[in-house]
């Protein structure tokens, strides 16, 4: 089925597309998603063998974002960013609350948000030296 073009396609798994629409790096990463609940059909969780149609309305939920796409075209292959894109069409007021959820994260980020891996020994004594003043 490498050959299939898209289009042709009636209907496939949805872990298979999401992985194609590059929703998730890998199918398994896809699956679990799925099978988690981040990923509803029309208001219902699904299995990660559920087959989709063109015209399937999803929600996908990366933890605080939330995507409500219809499904536009369906692809066994993996393709570059812009031809997956294609696969897919998000909602106008998703777009928008998603819009606004990063403003406000960019305008009041998350306490800690900015902290990366461990902290350096400069840092380890200052917090050393804080928690000891209590």
């Amino acid at each position: 089925m490498s050959s299939i073009e898209q289009g042709v396609l009636e209907r496939m798994r949805i872990d298979k597309w999401l992985w194609a629409a590059r929703f998730y790096k890998t199918r398994s990463l896809a699956a679990q998603a799925v099978a988690a609940g981040h990923v509803r059909l029309d208001g219902h969780t699904l299995k990660p063998a559920r087959e989709i149609r063109c015209g399937d309305l999803l929600e996908i939920t990366f933890g605080d974002q939330t995507w409500k796409i219809a499904v536009n075209g369906l692809s066994d292959q993996r393709r570059p960013a812009a031809e997956a894109q294609q696969l897919y069409e998000e909602s106008s007021e998703s777009r928008a609350r998603r819009a606004a959820q990063r403003e406000v994260r960019q305008l009041a980020p998350v306490p800690g948000s900015d902290l990366r891996g461990r902290p350096t020994k400069k840092a380890r004594r200052q917090i050393k030296g804080f928690n000891d003043s209590f």
